[in-house]
């Protein structure tokens, strides 16, 4: 175990990292990530799960981390706090498969971290990757994460932001079809996501955050020759944007829009639909992207890839990710307490 010295444990933590489907490469990336901590890191972070699950990933990953409930956790002691949630008595939750009771664990983990926040013990939550269909199985009918957290916080809506350090993109939306994605293109949407995005990058530090918005259609619909919604929707929420002072611009093709950020020309691009956004980052920072959930009562970051069945409990597994969603998350809880 690391034995650098720890610092003393304060009453909320940093960070609060739910496990995430354990059928998957939740608990071993999070041990992993663990384990690269200094003491002084991991007194400032809790996990949320099973302990006996957790102590299982630890020996997959060869990390010697020792796990102790929340409420037994002491200042002085290089341990990992652990806001435990059991799996109940009987229930089977087999490795590298979907299962209700996996599915089931998720939801409860994530459930405990939004009371925790709500509490005061934690600033910030990460969070490990669920299966939908784990999910939907044990009866949570939700399209992933983010709209899971906006339901249990009473948000209205979300937004999700993949971020990194060449190209970060913010969704209208998300885990709808892309015929629903179309309908979802509306003024309002388009002012309520770019004002979640300058928040944000507001919170993070940035003095006046420059923003594009991509279009929707082939050439932004040239002229109206390919649709209309770039020029009926798009641009007049752009307009009302920029006479409240907002430094954005847009609509422009979403087929050099992401490149002209890559190099430096925005500091965000908002994406009309998932996939418009999610493969040019995905191409980009494929190991480093972190999902980052704007809009909720609470701060949010995430990996951004899935369970990996095909690998998990074989100790394979690569925390990159992980730890760059750790890391922002710090930086979220960092920008808290100032």
């Amino acid at each position: 175990m690391n034995s650098s010295p720890p610092v003393e444990r304060q009453n909320g933590y940093d960070i609060a990292i739910t496990m995430g489907d354990p059928a998957g490469i939740g608990p071993e990336i999070i041990c992993r990530a663990l384990s690269a901590m200094s003491a002084a890191e991991r007194a400032t972070a809790m996990v949320i799960g099973d302990p006996a699950i957790y102590r299982r990933a630890a020996a997959s990953v060869g990390a010697a981390l020792e796990f102790v409930p929340l409420e037994q956790a002491e200042s002085g002691k290089d341990h990992v706090a652990v806001g435990v949630v059991e799996l109940p008595k009987g229930v089977e939750m087999p490795d590298r498969q979907i299962s209700a009771g996996a599915g089931d664990m998720a939801f409860r983990c994530v459930q405990k971290a939004v009371e925790l926040v709500q509490a005061g013990r934690a600033q910030v939550i990460v969070t490990a990757p669920l299966n939908k269909a784990a999910l939907h199985e044990a009866g949570h009918h939700y399209d992933g994460h983010t709209g899971m957290l906006a339901s249990l916080t009473g948000a209205p809506s979300s937004f999700m932001l993949l971020a990194s350090e060449t190209l970060s993109t913010l969704h209208v939306s998300t885990h709808v079809s892309l015929r629903d994605a179309i309908d979802r293109v509306t003024p309002e949407r388009i002012i309520a996501t770019v004002e979640a995005g300058h928040a944000h990058l507001v919170a993070l530090g940035m003095q006046a955050p420059r923003i594009a918005v991509a279009g929707l259609n082939p050439h932004c619909g040239e002229g109206g020759i390919f649709g209309d919604e770039d020029s009926r929707c798009i641009a007049p929420a752009v307009e009302r944007l920029r006479e409240r002072g907002f430094e954005v611009s847009g609509p422009i093709s979403a087929d050099t829009v992401f490149y002209r950020a890559s190099k430096g020309e925005f500091d965000l691009v908002i994406a009309q639909y998932h996939d418009q956004g999610h493969i040019p980052v995905k191409l980009i920072a494929f190991d480093t992207t972190v999902n980052v959930s704007l809009g909720l009562p609470l701060q949010r970051t995430s990996v951004d890839h899935g369970t990996a069945f095909d690998i998990a409990w074989q100790g394979k597994a690569d925390a990159t990710n992980m730890g760059s969603a750790i890391a922002y998350a710090r930086r979220l809880a960092s920008g808290a307490k100032a």
